[in-house]
């Protein structure tokens, strides 16, 4: 029986750890931890990214975290606490499944994405296209 995005969801939020805007804003500047942002490049052009986050878009996430590709970013290394976000939640909890999945093994979702982390008076800054 095909699912759709909802159910699709529902799975990705009982396998992913989550976080709230209040707490990862205690992680920003953390060696520790990598943020990435899921979103396209237009919404972090419209409303700024969290400070040091890579930008890895839902399309191409599986690509960019792939050693094997040739599109691979270093920059998505195992070894840290990956911090997913997008704008409410939904495609950052999918990535952060996709990455599990991939062997990222300490990988977390934003609550509520960048809407979360601006409500919460998080820090953004400009992205560089």
């Amino acid at each position: 029986m095909p699912k759709g995005f909802k159910e699709m969801i529902a799975e990705a939020n009982a396998a992913v750890s989550s976080i709230s805007a209040d707490d990862a804003q205690r992680l920003v500047g953390s060696p520790d931890v990598l943020f990435v942002d899921v979103r396209e490049a237009v919404e972090l052009q419209r409303t700024g990214k969290i400070p040091g986050a890579v930008h890895a878009t839902r399309g191409m996430l599986e690509f960019y975290a792939d050693p094997e590709s040739p599109y691979h970013n270093p920059a998505l290394d195992r070894t840290k606490q990956l911090v997913v976000s997008c704008a409410s939640g939904g495609r950052s909890v999918l990535a952060a499944k996709t990455l599990k999945e991939m062997g990222f093994e300490n990988v977390r979702n934003l609550t509520g994405g960048m809407n979360a982390w601006k409500e919460a008076g998080g820090p953004t800054e400009a992205h560089a296209a």
